[in-house]
């Protein structure tokens, strides 16, 4: 009788044991156990959709005298997943001032309107990056063919300096033309020679004044680029104010330096 007793008494204490065990894992808090706890959920408040590029969204608007031609590359493979070496269409821009091609990507469409003389892009796929970079960048390569063709692109450096100056030579002494009718920048910046540059081709360049230079081009990139060699001889200061000043460029003078 004793032992069943004991029996009894021991399997009671058991069950309350395992009842008191199942309580607690119930009423265990959630943040004591953040492996079985639920994640949160997260608001998702914007309700409008993805903004796409604004630059290459914005239309291409044509003036009355230049001529935009787009040719259609050969057969390419069709869906988003297009590689940027596919090769896509080529556009041509004319103008009074000259004619300019450029090759554009497969993934980017052209929507022309006739009508209102504008062209749009578009991507095929909004979602990936390097479309939505080149989007932006191929609109904004047009535009600046269609404002070479039309109007031209110009840069102005000013010489600053005790002795600087500039003249366009017909002929260079230390180098040789790059093509026929090549004309050479000549500057003198404080250096014991003359600087001599070739003018790159479609580039014309003056000098109304010896501390003036002026670049004019239809190719935005190659005017720029040569305002920056001619820059690079002479870069500004900023203790004294000297150097070579492309456009409107300034620069914020410092106090001298007293030991």
């Amino acid at each position: 009788m004793a032992s069943s007793i004991r029996c009894t008494r021991s399997s009671g204490a058991l069950r309350s044991l395992s009842a008191n065990a199942r309580a607690q894992e119930i009423t265990l808090p959630a943040f004591l156990v953040p492996a079985f706890a639920a994640p949160p959920l997260r608001a998702h408040f914007a309700t409008s959709p993805r903004c796409h590029s604004k630059i290459g969204r914005a239309p291409l608007s044509l003036p009355p005298e230049v001529t935009f031609r787009v040719f259609d590359a050969p057969a390419a493979k069709q869906g988003r997943n297009i590689s940027r070496s596919e090769p896509g269409r080529k556009v041509e821009i004319q103008g009074p001032l000259g004619k300019m091609n450029m090759d554009i990507p497969a993934y980017i469409s052209i929507e022309s309107n006739e009508e209102s003389r504008t062209h749009t892009l578009g991507v095929l796929d909004y979602q990936d990056k390097k479309q939505k970079a080149m989007w932006g960048t191929v609109r904004a390569y047009l535009q600046n063919h269609i404002l070479g063709v039309s109007e031209g692109h110009t840069a102005i450096l000013r010489l600053v300096g005790v002795g600087y100056r500039a003249t366009v030579e017909e002929k260079a002494i230390t180098k040789q033309p790059a093509y026929a009718g090549q004309k050479f920048v000549s500057l003198k910046v404080g250096y014991s020679h003359p600087i001599e540059l070739g003018v790159p081709q479609r580039v014309k360049a003056s000098c109304p004044q010896p501390t003036r230079i002026l670049l004019e081009g239809i190719e935005k990139e190659v005017v720029k680029q040569f305002a920056a060699e001619i820059r690079a001889w002479r870069k500004p200061e900023p203790y004294k104010g000297k150097g070579i000043f492309v456009n409107d460029e300034t620069i914020r003078l410092k106090a001298k330096k007293i030991k």
